[in-house]
């Protein structure tokens, strides 16, 4: 398959139902919406909500019945981002090669605009409007799955880890495999596990796509920790070497650069394997893995 012309077809798709979805900057309050507007169409590549399409599909269900959903995975996405870059944690100028969101607007619209994101997108995955006749007990497990891993068991719990091991020197690997496995995996397995619910997948299926997501969202970090070394700030749409200079712990950090690069090409075999008991019908999933690892931004 052309991976460059589904990518470029599917993100078409998830940006004009945001579009939908989102507030308009015209309905008051102007600011907030404007700046959740902002840094959801800052040109970001759309992996999450691409991922759980591809999933749907993967269990032969209806792209559509998940297209919701994965509006609301990358506003998730999109809020964790914005309070990233805020100057209490990461303080970034840039990102997606854009100022970020507190540098346009203040840092209190940007806090607030990340709440009002974050709580848009249980709006939207509980509003019956867009049920898409999917089974009431999917649809609960897909909050549930997604609450799971955007909190402190996932997502949050990944981010305060990654701040407190921050210029250590004596962080260890399964330090930086909580990290990443909690910071970046969490969303990755819950887009696709959410996309195969909403597809209808059996527990065979489910679990598979599960071991996909787990192993994808490592490689995912791993290769973001790489390209933080050998990109430029223009290829990765924020400060290159932004990592290393504030003494993040990574996988090259803790392993070195090549073993580094071996771990991310595992995990992609791992995401291949789980996959096995697919068809062609998982074809984008597996061409995602690939592009994962050797993506140059």
């Amino acid at each position: 398959m052309d991976l460059k012309s589904y990518l470029k077809e599917q993100s078409a798709k998830v940006d004009a139902a945001l579009d939908r979805y989102l507030p308009k900057e015209t309905e008051l309050p102007h600011s907030v919406h404007k700046a959740m507007r902002y840094s959801i169409f800052a040109g970001g590549k759309r992996v999450r909500p691409i991922l759980m399409l591809a999933s749907c599909q993967a269990v032969g269900g209806d792209t559509e019945r998940a297209l919701p959903a994965a509006c609301a995975m990358e506003m998730i996405h999109t809020y964790s981002l914005i309070h990233d870059d805020l100057p209490a944690m990461d303080d970034d100028d840039f990102r997606r090669g854009n100022p970020t969101s507190h540098k346009v607007f203040g840092e209190a619209v940007a806090i607030l605009a990340g709440d009002a994101l974050l709580t848009e997108a249980f709006k939207l995955t509980s509003d019956p409007r867009y049920a898409n006749d999917c089974d009431a007990t999917a649809r609960l497990a897909v909050i549930h799955e997604i609450a799971t891993c955007a909190g402190s068991y996932g997502m949050v719990g990944g981010q305060v880890v990654d701040m407190e091991s921050e210029g250590k020197s004596d962080i260890d690997l399964p330090t930086v495999q909580y990290i990443h496995t909690h910071k970046t995996g969490a969303l990755i397995k819950a887009s696709v596990v959410a996309g195969a619910l909403l597809g209808g997948a059996d527990e065979r299926a489910l679990a598979a796509i599960a071991r996909y997501g787990e192993a994808a969202g490592l490689a995912f970090q791993i290769a973001d920790d790489i390209l933080d070394i050998e990109g430029t700030t223009e290829e990765i749409g924020k400060d290159a070497g932004s990592d290393q200079a504030r003494g993040k712990a990574t996988y090259p950090a803790v392993i070195g650069l090549a073993a580094a690069r071996d771990e991310a090409r595992n995990m992609m075999d791992e995401a291949m394997r789980a996959l096995e008991i697919f068809g062609a019908e998982a074809d984008p999933l597996r061409e995602i893995a690939t592009y994962i690892v050797s993506r140059k931004s």
